[in-house]
């Protein structure tokens, strides 16, 4: 395997993790849940990594531009179902919905500013840098689903999810005003 490979396999393992972390979710062990949230937590490093090799070494692939973006959809609305099924409060419900569906327009919308050839417009900001750092150690306390000595971190993760998807907000914002133009020129012929 040449090291080019090394941030593919990553984001590969990453998507090969999904799974895991749903059995790890649902089995009835005393150590499932926080072994799920290690999972999760792993893969959530591994995103961090693959995207500074392929940056720093120039290990970037059409296979892992595509892959990359995918494999944290999946693992950021699988987390999200899976807590949505196990604490159905309207705010954790709503919190939800508002990071799926920021993560359903925002992807439209760079597909589209793809086809326009301006994609850069929508590049992920250093907004979407911290929403995806808040939104991965909420998810990640809330699958731990354990107070740790009389902390509650299942509610700490939850007011980080809650924090992260105001600046998803906040970010859709930001990207929709960056192809505003574009669109009211679309828009308009």
């Amino acid at each position: 395997m040449s090291y080019a490979n090394i941030p593919n396999v990553l984001t590969v393992a990453r998507i090969l993790a999904v799974p895991l972390v749903v059995l790890l979710f649902y089995w009835s062990n005393p150590w499932s849940n926080p072994a799920a949230a290690v999972v999760f937590i792993a893969a959530a490093l591994t995103d961090t990594l693959d995207g500074y090799l392929a940056r720093r070494y120039g290990y970037m692939t059409p296979l892992g531009e595509f892959l990359d973006p995918v494999a944290d959809k999946l693992m950021v609305a699988t987390a999200l179902v899976l807590l949505v099924g196990h604490d159905t409060r309207t705010f954790i419900v709503i919190t939800a919905i508002v990071i799926i569906g920021r993560e359903i327009t925002v992807s439209a919308l760079r597909e589209w500013m793809a086809q326009l050839g301006a994609r850069a417009k929508v590049a992920v900001s250093g907004m979407g840098k911290w929403k995806t750092i808040l939104q991965m150690t909420g998810l990640s306390l809330m699958m731990f689903r354990r107070d740790v000595f009389g902390m509650p971190v299942y509610e700490i993760g939850v007011w980080l999810l809650v924090a992260a998807a105001a600046l998803t907000l906040w970010s859709m914002g930001s990207y929709l005003r960056a192809a505003w133009p574009l669109l009211q020129r679309d828009g308009a012929a």
